[in-house]
């Protein structure tokens, strides 16, 4: 990791009546790929066409690379690109006249950029292959190709698995990796597939009804999401007090169907099961568990919906 890319202060959108995006701050490092993670309308959407200049914002600041003014942030610009809406492309054009197209549009010399791009998303072999007998996930790299031909330093994606079979979310999870990794392009990107953001970011923005609830990195994020033992027996309220009193238990959480979460004594699981058999109580499930993605952000996003309420 290394200097700030992106930051915004403070940031809102407001459309009407309605804020969109409030209060929201957050910093990008070089070298992130950072999820934004919320459900729809959380304003990720919003985010993203704010950073793009598609959106002008309500209040709050915004830097690009450093640079703040009006001036500055269209320089900056320059140097990202963002994947917002459907990727657009001619359907009776092979992927290589769709790029060459692209290329001369955006006033890039370099011709030799777009048998680059190609290789780089691994549709070098497509040849005369139209557009229209793509499927969704090569449509998909298409797109990032077509994002990648400017040789942008941040790249800005809305949504990039969206539709994808397993398989296409594979390819685009390893593709973004790739970019990442060889090429040194910073990433923003949202999804509503969680597990997916698992398995490929760095850090985490967590948003709901437009506001920032964490920013965290992955390596706190596998702290938070710690391994728990989850326990149900025929008497649950009596077996909370007996982990309590008789073995001196104290991160202890009971679940809505009455079952127990149990963050202490991992490794003593044969001492917790004896305790409560001597105490008449039987377990009828005891598992080690650990909580994902989804879990962690609707834990959150419940605790803050308490808040509100």
């Amino acid at each position: 990791m290394g200097n700030t890319v992106i930051e915004v202060k403070k940031l809102e959108k407001q459309y009407g009546k309605q804020k969109v995006v409030q209060d929201l701050s957050f910093r990008i490092e070089e070298g992130m790929i950072c999820g934004l993670i919320g459900p729809n309308g959380a304003g990720k959407t919003t985010i993203m066409k704010m950073l793009g200049g598609l959106v002008l914002p309500t209040g709050g600041e915004m830097e690009l690379f450093g640079g703040s003014t009006e001036k500055e942030l269209a320089k900056a610009r320059s140097r990202i690109s963002f994947m917002i809406e459907t990727p657009y492309a001619k359907e009776k054009m092979t992927a290589r006249e769709n790029l060459e197209k692209q290329r001369i549009q955006k006033g890039i010399p370099d011709k030799k950029r777009v048998d680059e791009v190609l290789k780089l998303v691994g549709l070098e072999h497509t040849g005369k292959k139209f557009v229209k007998n793509f499927s969704l996930g090569m449509r998909q790299r298409l797109g990032i190709a077509n994002a990648l031909l400017s040789k942008p330093e941040i790249m800005i994606l809305d949504e990039p698995t969206n539709g994808l079979d397993p398989e296409g979310i594979v390819e685009i999870r390893e593709l973004l990796l790739k970019l990442n990794r060889q090429e040194h392009i910073t990433i923003l990107i949202s999804s509503h597939i969680l597990s997916e953001l698992s398995l490929l970011c760095t850090d985490y923005l967590f948003l709901q009804r437009g506001r920032l609830l964490q920013a965290v990195s992955e390596v706190e994020l596998r702290k938070l999401c710690k391994e728990y033992f989850h326990i149900h027996t025929d008497q649950d309220a009596l077996a909370v007090t007996v982990l309590q009193e008789k073995l001196g238990i104290k991160e202890i959480e009971v679940e809505e169907d009455g079952s127990i979460r149990l963050y202490e004594q991992l490794d003593n699981i044969r001492e917790i099961s004896r305790t409560l058999y001597e105490q008449g109580v039987i377990p009828l499930e005891l598992r080690v568990c650990e909580a994902n993605l989804e879990q962690y952000y609707m834990d959150m996003a419940g605790e803050q919906n308490v808040e509100h309420h």
